[in-house]
């Protein structure tokens, strides 16, 4: 797929900011300093920190959720923007990781057998992705039966409400600024029906800007 000049500049210049961002949070959960920062790795740790056998995590960007992981896990990574990788692997050394498989393929078409992976983890990915129905049958796919699909994700504000109103708004530049992102995505509504034997999961705040409304919990093939 041909990508112009100024798509591989917005891309790398997006991958930068990941990177500042990533090193930012963790210095301010490491201070704690803040309130929505220590709630994000708490709900994290509890939902990553104790996984084992093949994890495959969509869209980790520069890899903020490494810090979370047991490093004994088998970590595969499937992340579209090559201009992460650098800080990925980079990433991965620092907390431990000695081998990583990363793809630059994308969650609509996944490179994985049928039924080969334990754990699919998605964080702030959904929000992006072009076709979503697409890539949760590929997520139910290549997970094993019993596998877990566990997500934290920022998702759309109720109707009617400001920040709705705001995320609405805003949509049409933050997409473009945030790599193809919707700040108002009613990301539940398709994985209720994705086809998962169950799905458990909480909506809670953040105090973050635009993006405050998140679901995070696990689905069951």
């Amino acid at each position: 797929m041909h990508v112009s000049p100024l798509s591989q500049i917005q891309r790398r210049l997006f991958a930068w900011c990941m990177a500042t961002v990533n090193d930012v949070d963790q210095e301010a959960v490491q201070c704690d300093d803040s309130a929505s920062y220590r709630n994000m790795a708490a709900y994290k740790h509890g939902l990553l920190g104790n996984l084992q056998g093949t994890v495959l995590e969509i869209g980790p960007g520069t890899g903020a959720n490494f810090v979370y992981y047991p490093a004994d896990i088998e970590w595969i990574g499937i992340e579209p923007n090559p201009f992460m990788h650098p800080y990925l692997q980079q990433e991965a050394t620092q907390q431990g990781f000695q081998t990583i498989q990363l793809y630059s393929d994308s969650v609509e078409n996944l490179p994985m057998e049928n039924e080969s992976i334990d754990v699919i983890v998605s964080t702030h990915v959904l929000c992006s992705v072009t076709q979503l129905d697409q890539a949760f049958q590929e997520i139910v796919r290549v997970l094993k039966p019993g596998g877990r699909f566990i997500f934290f994700e920022h998702v759309g504000a109720t109707p009617q409400t400001w920040t709705r109103t705001l995320q609405n708004g805003v949509t049409p530049a933050w997409k473009v600024l945030f790599d193809g992102c919707y700040p108002n995505r009613e990301t539940w509504h398709v994985l209720d029906v994705a086809g998962f034997t169950s799905v458990d999961y909480e909506a809670f705040q953040l105090e973050l800007p635009v993006v405050s409304p998140h679901i995070a919990g696990v689905a069951v093939k």
